[in-house]
């Protein structure tokens, strides 16, 4: 049985205002509650994943390791763990780095991402076997070598993780934090 894909609603404060259908909020730029993970093997690269190409919004774009939305009721941090070994099927000890709050409009599909996302990080190293329906590819790279990916071609990389990557979270903090 599939479960119905639902958003927790938020004000701007992070208190929950509502629930809203999945789709019906990214149509609308509702602010609902996210979360993003970054994970770092033990050559201190972070692994990326790049979005399903059938995905209904910022297609095909590489991102962090796992973003998605907790369910009414789900804790942030179990709802991070569930989704990372949904797509992944990676489990490891996620910490938290605080939340931010962003909006950012695609065009090619006219949804609009408004969310209080929560940040975690982790640590893994081993083989990634990821969910096609959910993942096209990883990529496991370097901080300097993201950087440089970043600056030379931004168009592939999702609006949420260069905002997180070059507005909040310098590279010398995600260097403290992995390993």
């Amino acid at each position: 049985m599939k479960i119905k894909e639902e958003v927790i609603l938020v004000n701007h404060l992070g208190k929950k205002v509502g629930i809203a259908e999945k789709l019906q909020a990214h149509q609308h730029g509702l602010l609902h509650r996210a979360f993003s993970i970054f994970i770092f093997n033990g050559r201190k690269e972070m692994l990326l994943q790049k979005r399903a190409s059938r995905k209904y919004h910022f297609a095909g774009l590489w991102s962090n390791a796992c973003c998605s939305h907790p369910r009414n009721g789900e804790r942030i941090l179990s709802a991070a763990s569930r989704r990372l070994r949904e797509e992944l099927n990676l489990e490891t000890t996620l910490e938290s780095q605080g939340s931010v709050t962003y909006k950012f409009h695609d065009l090619k599909s006219g949804l609009t991402e408004h969310e209080l996302d929560y940040i975690f990080t982790g640590s893994f190293d081993g083989e990634i076997s990821f969910d096609p329906a959910e993942v096209e590819a990883v990529w496991w790279i370097s901080l300097p070598q993201l950087k440089k990916e970043m600056t030379a071609f931004p168009e592939k990389f999702t609006p949420w993780f260069i905002y997180i990557m070059n507005e909040l979270v310098t590279f010398q903090t995600f260097s403290k934090t992995n390993r």
